[in-house]
């Protein structure tokens, strides 16, 4: 049965991957990739966030 919590974990993962090409463009002088890239990463972090919380809610609603 698949985790409510695996969506978070892949947004996760992909914000990791992402910081870390920006991190890399960066040190290549690439400013508008490393730019996009860190955007990408929020994006991602951010809709992880969002997973996190309703997993919680899902969560908490069930031991209700």
């Amino acid at each position: 049965m698949p985790s409510p919590h695996n969506p978070a974990a892949e947004f996760h993962y992909k914000a990791a991957h992402a910081h870390e090409a920006a991190a890399a463009a960066h040190e290549k002088g690439d400013h508008l990739s490393a730019h996009e890239l860190s955007r990408q990463a929020h994006e991602y972090s951010t809709k992880a966030f969002e997973h996190s919380k309703d997993a919680s809610a899902k969560f908490k609603a069930s031991k209700e």
